[in-house]
């Protein structure tokens, strides 16, 4: 990374400057975002926001001070005015990157020739067609499943903004970029018609393109307000491409080392746009598993603290059952119908205005207390999620948020585990077990795990020392002397607790997730009865450790949605082990 100190994104609040943004910070540059309403602007987590106008220039100083680069929106259709924009930018700045088009009107071409006079380093991005232009079609799509607008066979090479951004901060930050002007293209020529039905591929029904004439078009973009001058171009643009397929560039390749994104995974981003309903797996009554039904729902439209999460998978937690079957009615009420699942893993396809820690296309993981992962999609406050593991699968990093928030405050807060301290973890085969076996050895635990014949070699695997066969052998029996701790995952008997608690020398503590645990006034042990919180700062640390590998997320099986009714029987069966993942 070159050094080059700070970097200012103008525009940051728009469609490429809001990418820019999220990729400097992820690539750990300095990134300051320049806003002219720094308290609606919502940045990630370390970017500092700065109050400027770029039609005043004076109020770009205090954001320019120690600024090494900056990514230049020209928001203007005139170059009238950039000059005292650039005599703030070359006062402070080394570097600047330019958006500008491969239309290079006759403003930006200005702007340009401005910019290469400035005495700064430069670099021309000059993108084509974004893929975010379909986004016009999006209302007859969700009500019709129908586009109806001119030159169908007009071929063009659709553009992620994700891609955008990549370049951008490759020019921002790095070497050899300087006095280069990049066209950028998506990696496909594609006709509208064929983007069409690209959509309606991806969002799972049919979708048809209707020809109508360009002076029809031409009336109704009018009609919405749309200025002649832009229209014509826009409809002239097109009339070109009916006889000239656009451009194909490998610039994105050849400045990021990465392809550039399909129109496919651009619209797979973005699907939540053209949708209007998803399938999603819900009670309309308490009952046994066969209230569970797998139905079409509408689309969930999130709030401006919420993002739209294109759910990757949900997993099969033991409480599901439990709030399915009524159980949990006094502590936890719900409205029906009710769309189950705490769970999440997936891919933001909308953030909500006010959200600033994540951006369409990050990958995320999260409990839900709500519910409502098991569906397609799902709106939650993005202060619930956290970044999703990289070393993992997208859809088994939904394995992770109860179980491991959960394994972690009973190993951490309440058995306050440390070296050299000897635990008993009792039904370690679970979902919750793999985890609370693995933190325990984290800790310096000696881990003596319960499990049955059918998940004793995971447990193993997970680092249990000693396993005890419940099945097969009293625990008391197989036990060689006492334990500082237990932590009882299992649903077991006020006997079979009392018996537990034999077990732990005196100052010793029993943490139980399940069955409360009553001791003896003079048995010296101390009892703790919790239910997990959701706490987004633990499960942070818990993907670190997931990602440097002292942490394995183990995934049993996997299940598609319309399945999930089964998965409850088979659980309730105890016919389960381990996490279950539910994939829409």
């Amino acid at each position: 990374m070159a050094r080059l100190g700070k970097v200012l994104v103008t525009g940051a609040t728009g469609t490429v400057g809001r990418q820019v943004v999220a990729a400097l910070a992820d690539a750990g540059a300095e990134v300051r975002a320049l806003a002219r309403d720094p308290e609606a602007a919502r940045m990630p987590a370390g970017v500092q926001v700065m109050g400027g106008d770029l039609s005043e220039p004076d109020t770009l100083h205090a954001s320019m001070a120690g600024v090494g680069a900056v990514f230049l929106v020209w928001p203007l259709a005139t170059a009238e005015g950039i000059t005292a924009v650039l005599d703030v930018v070359a006062e402070h700045a080394r570097r600047v990157v330019y958006l500008s088009s491969a239309a290079v009107r006759q403003h930006e071409q200005h702007v340009e020739q401005l910019i290469d006079g400035s005495g700064l380093e430069w670099t021309f991005l000059r993108p084509h067609v974004f893929a975010a232009n379909t986004l016009r079609w999006a209302g007859q799509i969700c009500t019709e499943g129908v586009v109806r607008a001119p030159y169908g066979a007009a071929a063009m090479s659709p553009l992620h903004e994700r891609d955008i951004a990549a370049v951008a901060v490759h020019a921002l930050t790095g070497d050899g970029h300087v006095g280069s002007i990049y066209e950028l293209t998506g990696p496909e020529s594609l006709t509208q018609a064929e983007q069409v039905h690209i959509i309606g591929e991806v969002i799972g029904r049919p979708v048809r393109w209707a020809e109508v004439s360009p002076g029809t078009a031409r009336q109704q973009m009018l009609a919405r307000g749309w200025p002649p001058e832009a229209v014509d171009g826009i409809l002239d643009a097109q009339a070109e491409m009916v006889n000239g397929p656009r451009l194909v560039t490998p610039t994105v390749e050849e400045v990021t080392g990465a392809s550039a994104r399909t129109f496919r995974t651009w619209v797979t981003d973005h699907a939540g746009v053209f949708r209007d309903t998803m399938k999603a797996a819900l009670i309309h009554e308490y009952g046994d598993a066969g209230v569970i039904r797998h139905e079409e729902v509408p689309l969930p439209v999130p709030e401006p603290d919420e993002v739209l999460i294109r759910v990757a998978a949900t997993s099969y937690n033991p409480s599901d059952a439990a709030l399915r079957s009524g159980f949990l009615q006094a502590v936890l009420p719900v409205d029906l119908p009710y769309t189950l699942g705490f769970d999440v893993s997936g891919t933001i396809t909308q953030v909500g205005s006010d959200v600033g820690a994540f951006t369409v296309g990050d990958r995320v993981v999260g409990r839900l207390d709500h519910g409502g992962a098991a569906a397609e999609y799902v709106a939650t406050p993005a202060d619930a999620l956290v970044k999703a593991p990289a070393t993992v699968s997208l859809a088994d990093a939904a394995a992770i948020p109860v179980a491991a928030l959960t394994a972690w405050q009973a190993v951490h807060e309440h058995a306050h585990l440390t070296v050299g301290q000897r635990v008993l973890i009792n039904g370690a085969g679970g979902g919750v077990g793999v985890f609370t076996v693995q933190l325990a050895k984290h800790a310096g635990a000696t881990v003596v795990a319960t499990a049955s014949g059918r998940s004793a070699a995971a447990v193993r695997t997970h680092g249990a020392d000693q396993i005890i066969d419940y099945t097969r052998t009293p625990i008391a029996d197989a036990l060689d002397g006492r334990v500082d701790a237990v932590i009882n995952l299992a649903a077991i008997s006020p006997e079979a607790a009392a018996e537990l608690v034999l077990l732990i020398r005196p100052g010793g503590v029993i943490v139980s997730i399940a069955t409360p645990v009553e001791t003896p006034a003079d048995a010296k042990v101390t009892a703790v009865h919790f239910v997990a919180r959701n706490d987004p700062k633990q499960l942070t640390e818990i993907v670190e450790l997931i990602d440097t590998g002292t942490l394995i997320v183990d995934v049993s099986e996997s299940h598609p949605l319309a399945d999930l009714a089964l998965v409850h029987r088979k659980s309730e069966a105890g016919q389960t082990r381990g996490k279950i993942t539910i994939v829409p």
